[in-house]
This record gives C-alpha cells, sequence and structure tokens, in this order.
C-alpha cells in the first residue's frame, strides 16, 4: 500500500479551490486536523459559518480528491467554523415533533429500530463500561445490536470490546461505498478508534468532532439493529446536542457514581435531555459499593444511594447499582466484559435487569409515540 502522509493529503487538495476566493484551500489555510490511519483519513475544511451550506459542493471536491489518492480506503472531510454562543435555552424556540428528531435535515438510520444515548455529567463514572456491558446484555437477550463510540477525543470501546484492526469497505445500494462495522462478542462496534491511532491525539473544534460523528452514523453499514447503543463523551457539549438535533434518539440512560459532585453533574446531563425533548430511560448508579473480597465487608466509598434518591426528586426511573468491584475492570481492560466473560455472576445479572427495564422503557416511549401521532380514518 502507498505510504499516505500529510504532505501528499495537503498536494491533493491543493487543487481544491475556495469558488468565492479563487485560491486553494491549502494556500488559504483552511485545511486543519488531518488524521491517517491504516488508509482511513479525515480532516476539517474551516470556513465562514454563512458560507457553509453553500461550501458543501468544495467539501464533496475536498474528500473526492483525497479519496483518489493510491492507498486511501475512506475519507471523513467536515466543514467547521467559529460560531457565535447559542442563546440562553429560555431564548430559544421550543422543539417539536417526536423525541431526538427536532431541528431540521436530521439523519435517516433505516434499519435501527431504537437508538440508545448513554450519557454522564463527568467522566471517570464508569459510563463507556456500562453502555459496553448493557450492550451485551441486550444482545444476550436475543437482539440484534450495535455499538457507537462517540467520544471522539477518547474513543475506548475497541479495548473494551477486544477489537484491533481496520474496517472493511462495503459496497452501498446506490453504488457508492460503505464502512462495515467491526464484530465482536456478538456486537457490532464502530469507533473513530479504528480510524485513529489510539497514542495520537484528536485536536479538533467541536464542529469537527460532530460533523466525523455524524459519518460514522451515516457512511456505516449497520444493517438491522434492534439497539444502537451510542457511548457518549462525558459533559454535555457539542456532540451531546448535535445528537439530540440530528439523531432519532429513542432515549438516554444517565450513568453516575453516588457523589454529591457527581450526581451535581448528572442533574444537568438530565436538564439538557429534557431541554431537547429526548426521553431520559433511567439513571444508572455505577461504583455503588465494594464488597471487599477478601473479608467480605461492604464499604460506600463514594457514599450510596444517591441516584436512587436524585432519580427520586427528578422524577426519572432508577434502572439499578452496580458495586465497585475489581472483576468489572480487568475484564472491560482485557477486552471481554464481565457480562461475556462471567453470564452467570451477581454482577452480569445485575446488567441484564437494567437491560430488561431500559428495553421497557424503549417500549413504553414507543408506544406513547404511536398513541400521539394522528391517526387518518377513511370513510
Amino acid at each position: 500500500m502507498a505510504e499516505i502522509t500529510r504532505e501528499t493529503i495537503l498536494s491533493a487538495l491543493e487543487n481544491v479551490e475556495d469558488p468565492d476566493r479563487g485560491q486553494s484551500i491549502v494556500a488559504l489555510g483552511m485545511v486543519a486536523g488531518i488524521q491517517i490511519k491504516d488508509g482511513h483519513v479525515a480532516f476539517g475544511i474551516e470556513v465562514d459559518p454563512a458560507r457553509g451550506k453553500a461550501l458543501e459542493p468544495l467539501r464533496a471536491a475536498a474528500e473526492k480528491a483525497v479519496h483518489a489518492l493510491p492507498g486511501v480506503l475512506t475519507v471523513t472531510a467536515v466543514l467547521t467554523a467559529e460560531r457565535a454562543a447559542p442563546p440562553p435555552q429560555s431564548q430559544q424556540p421550543a422543539q417539536q415533533g417526536q423525541p431526538g428528531q427536532q431541528g431540521q435535515g436530521g439523519l435517516e438510520l433505516p434499519g435501527i429500530d431504537a437508538i440508545i444515548a448513554v450519557a454522564s455529567g463527568k467522566g471517570g463514572v464508569g459510563k463507556s463500561t456500562t453502555a459496553v456491558n448493557l450492550a451485551l446484555a441486550m444482545a444476550g437477550g436475543g437482539r440484534r445490536v450495535g455499538v457507537l463510540d462517540a467520544d471522539v477525543y477518547g474513543p475506548s470501546i475497541p479495548r473494551m470490546l477486544g477489537i484491533s484492526g481496520k474496517p472493511d469497505i462495503t459496497a452501498s445500494d446506490d453504488g457508492g461505498q460503505m464502512v462495515a462495522p467491526m464484530e465482536n462478542h456478538g456486537i457490532k462496534c464502530m469507533s473513530m478508534g479504528f480510524l485513529v491511532d489510539e497514542e495520537t491525539p484528536i485536536i479538533w473544534r467541536g464542529p469537527m468532532a460532530t460533523g466525523a460523528l455524524e459519518q460514522l452514523l451515516r457512511d456505516v453499514a449497520w444493517g438491522e439493529l434492534d439497539a444502537l447503543v451510542v457511548d457518549l463523551p462525558p459533559g454535555t457539549g457539542d456532540i451531546h446536542l448535535s445528537m439530540a438535533q440530528r439523531v432519532p434518539l429513542t432515549g438516554a440512560v444517565v450513568v453516575s457514581t453516588p457523589q454529591d459532585i457527581a450526581l451535581l453533574d448528572a442533574r444537568k446531563g438530565l436538564g439538557m435531555f429534557e431541554k431537547v425533548n429526548v426521553p431520559v430511560l433511567g439513571i444508572i448508579e455505577n461504583m455503588s459499593y465494594f464488597v471487599c473480597p477478601h473479608c467480605g465487608e461492604r464499604s460506600d466509598i463514594f457514599s450510596h444511594g444517591g441516584a436512587r434518591a436524585e432519580a427520586g426528586k427528578l422524577g426519572a426511573a432508577f434502572l439499578g447499582e452496580i458495586p465497585l468491584d475489581m472483576a468489572i475492570r480487568e475484564t472491560s481492560d482485557g477486552g471481554d466484559p464481565i457480562v461475556a466473560s462471567s453470564p452467570e455472576s451477581p454482577h452480569s445479572r445485575a446488567y441484564r435487569d437494567i437491560a430488561a427495564q431500559v428495553w421497557a422503557a424503549i417500549a413504553a416511549v414507543k408506544s406513547s409515540q404511536e398513541a400521539s401521532a394522528p391517526r387518518i380514518v377513511m370513510q
């Protein structure tokens, strides 16, 4: 395979001109954030936000120019811009429509029955571990499940699922190309971690990251899925808002530890989903307690019961608690999560109980949507 370098990519992009300024996007300094891994290329094109929609042909031309280079398998080119801060929520127009389908130009993901966002207000609460084991618990019940690693800056799902290598390219129905998701433990997976070296930091502005995420959703051949579990990055930033506005989310699950500071951030996460009309399916208390493997004594290291109490205050469902346990950590780090490696363990049963509650909540959401939809009667 021919070597793909930053220089060869910039050389190809020198032939792509800004239609209004008559110079190449390289000469104008518009190309940023180039990432290369095993034939997969990603980069951003910085533009004036007012010109964003008009420059879609430029984006496509840049993508085509790089794709023509020997050895390039896939290209992700996104338009990015410095944008003014949005007005306060109280000044924004009310969102209308079904949950997760707000705004214009939403992504259509045919074949995926339910999309579940797994979120946390802060990092370090075990959100990704929870997302992976939740997906495995759903798959263990006979459902077709996929996982999208939406943490573009710190992808961890490939390691947790024990997947390495690069995805294959497959033909789409319209004659184009799609990326085949990777698979292990019976679930499909896509992550920026497959396209960028694990040690390489991704230094992208928010719009670049959200554009790359949309392409991971749109250009991946997910096939028929009962559920797609989306592991969001921690916090409430651009990626979360884009997912809520552009992707038809069925609902969200919020993960928190019991201590007050984590619950404060979890409360913000719940508030964000409520603002954009995405149903909160429930709250999970992770690292809920610790049982000493030697003496059997239980310790509430991070306090206990805070997430259950917070769920009661906010009127959200409490889905269950998962202990702080070395087996959960070791199996996740080793790429063989506990639901897959020890399906009959108490921890796996806890994840399966939570998965059952999430699935029941999804059914309730869908039933509510169907009941509120207009009915046409032919006479």
